[in-house]
């Protein structure tokens, strides 16, 4: 049986090499458009590639999953992420798992990773064919032919075909599947830090919270985790978080919406004032600028104290019960205007693709058409760092295997 992979990515690779352990009748190419492979791997987790992990405090995949969550429960019954975390350590690569639940390859590189799959695919014979740019996907019969923008002449038959060419920014870039049946969800760009201009938040670029919570006004999920300033407004995971949960809503708004930042991710409000009583309580005479509550970084709250209009040179016992309330406020609803992204580092993700309703959920394969399946970011499934997409182009790929090899071999 002859299978073009289209799309020398994550998905790709793990798919063609688990169809090739699982039977040997399988003949396979791996088309890929640029002059590299598994470049998006390459840059992953700062290029020392954040290949899964470990769920241990995820307790539900909609909370890491904002677009897949069902399918993604479903195929976990066959390869989660301790498959994954198996599977690479029986292929000779040794991982470790961060405090955060990051698992990585130990040697931290991931140069790793993708020697790890070229090597095996060059053992078991998958061809890999690069500056390959696939125009379109055509029925021949029973088959496919793929049609190259380089040259006329069409390919040969093949009796499969897989699409792991992952996401895109713009929909002109599932022009190739224009002549298949398959529902495209327009995409949008998800995980990227929010423009904060013109505010003298901005003044502290470099400083680290470690635990807020973070919202959009009118939207109702929330994030948390870390949040970095940066010169152009804030990032960090708590921010990356809301902005995959809020894609389409930002896309919507022209990414313009009002941002609340609980400092302090603390929301009852009653137990805020109890921390600042029992401070006024034992330092009644030192300055604010002295004492910083749930230890702040310094900077941030002087500047918090001036967004509350309160001085930093006051004392505890002077504040009142006005200058309380609006110290609490500020430190659980600090209010900022967004005006527009910022791409995160040199990793994009997009939420949006082929849609899930366009695949049967069991097999990864399209409804509609025979023998044509779908893995990775190129189907509306989209995550939150952490290396949860990386595990969606492990689990749909390894499906996409299985269920072509159970057809080859019955």
């Amino acid at each position: 049986m002859k299978i073009a992979i289209i799309g020398a990515g994550a998905a790709g690779f793990f798919t063609a090499i688990n169809l090739k352990e699982l039977t040997l009748n399988a003949d396979i190419t791996i088309y890929e458009s640029s002059s590299r492979v598994l470049s998006k791997v390459s840059v992953s987790g700062g290029g020392r590639c954040n290949l899964t992990n470990s769920f241990e405090e995820i307790k539900s995949l909609s909370t890491v999953y904002p677009r897949g969550e069902k399918l993604m429960k479903g195929i976990f019954k066959t390869f989660n992420h301790n498959d994954t975390i198996n599977w690479f350590e029986d292929n000779g690569v040794k991982l470790v798992t961060q405090n955060d639940c990051c698992v990585f390859p130990e040697s931290q590189d991931s140069q790793e990773i993708i020697d790890t799959f070229l090597d095996l695919s060059d053992e078991l014979g998958i061809k890999i064919k690069t500056s390959s740019q696939i125009r379109s996907i055509e029925r021949d019969g029973e088959g496919f032919r793929l049609l190259l923008d380089n040259t006329e002449l069409p390919s040969d038959i093949y009796d499969a075909v897989v699409i792991t060419t992952g996401g895109s920014p713009k929909r002109e870039g599932f022009n190739m599947l224009s002549s298949l049946p398959l529902d495209i969800i327009d995409p949008v760009p998800s995980l990227f830090s929010f423009n904060v201009t013109n505010d003298p938040i901005t003044d502290l670029m470099g400083t680290v919270v470690e635990n807020v919570s973070v919202k959009l006004q009118g939207f109702k999920p929330k994030a948390t985790g870390a949040l970095l300033i940066t010169h152009w407004g804030v990032s960090g995971p708590a921010i990356l978080k809301l902005s995959s949960y809020a894609a389409r809503i930002l896309k919507n708004s022209d990414y313009t919406a009002k941002l609340s930042i609980n400092w302090i991710a603390e929301y009852i409000e009653k137990r805020v004032h109890s921390e600042l009583a029992y401070i006024i309580e034992h330092n009644s005479q030192k300055l604010l600028s002295s004492i910083r509550p749930y230890n702040l970084p310094s900077r941030l709250w002087l500047a918090l104290l001036k967004r509350a209009n309160v001085s930093e040179e006051r004392r505890w016992a002077e504040l009142g019960s006005k200058g309380i309330n609006r110290i609490v406020n500020v430190l659980t609803n600090d209010e900022y205007d967004i005006r527009g992204k910022s791409r995160f580092k040199d990793e994009f993700v997009t939420c949006g693709g082929v849609s899930l309703e366009s695949i049967n959920p069991v097999t990864m394969e399209s409804k509609e058409c025979p023998n044509l399946y779908l893995a990775g970011e190129v189907l509306d499934i989209d995550a939150i760092t952490g290396g949860f997409n990386l595990q969606a182009a492990w689990s749909t790929g390894y499906i996409v295997a299985q269920s072509i090899a159970d057809k080859i071999e019955n």
